[in-house]
């Protein structure tokens, strides 16, 4: 016999059609994407604003930097063409870095962000943090699975991505993120 029980274990909704775990799924990446682009943003800025960082060689200069993870990289041939002139392979990096986290923090062309800060942290983490032991205590590992939710999804919610997307279809509103 079947008898007249709700069985849904939601709570009453919060925003007319919506559920907060449907409000909480459909902004949950949106923590991660300010992370990251607010993390890359400081990361270029703070390469281009370092003098000591943008030379050839000298303490703390990306110069140096390479020369001394060459033998302890997965891949020193990566390093070796960076080495070829290493300030153009800093300004790379650092504008890089920049394009990344704007596009990631503004959402726009958001997967194609995402899959440059993926390289970037890939790049890093076989040349610059390869050698980490445990392996895990090298940050360039994580940042680049970090981007995997962001390459995958994009950004559809409080994003440029968004917006543009809601004018082609012609039902966008000035001002509208979502």
């Amino acid at each position: 016999m079947t008898h007249g029980m709700h069985t849904d274990a939601y709570p009453p909704y919060l925003d007319g059609d919506r559920g907060w775990r449907d409000t909480a799924s459909r902004y949950a990446l949106l923590p991660l994407r300010v992370f990251l682009g607010v993390t890359f943003i400081y990361a270029g800025l703070d390469k281009l604003t370092d003098s000591a960082f943008m030379k050839d060689s000298g303490a703390g200069s990306i110069g140096d930097m390479m020369r001394a993870v060459r033998d302890s990289s997965a891949i020193p041939a990566m390093v070796d063409m960076a080495l070829d002139n290493p300030v153009g392979f800093g300004y790379a990096i650092a504008f890089g870095e920049l394009a990344v986290g704007i596009g990631t923090l503004i959402g726009l062309f958001a997967r194609l962000a995402a899959l440059g800060g993926a390289l970037i942290s890939l790049s890093l983490w076989l040349t610059v943090s390869w050698a980490s032991d445990p392996y895990y205590y090298g940050n360039d590992l994580p940042y680049m699975f970090c981007w995997v939710p962001l390459v995958l999804a994009g950004a559809p919610y409080w994003s440029l991505d968004a917006l543009i997307r809601r004018r082609r279809r012609g039902r966008g509103q000035a001002g509208s993120w979502q």
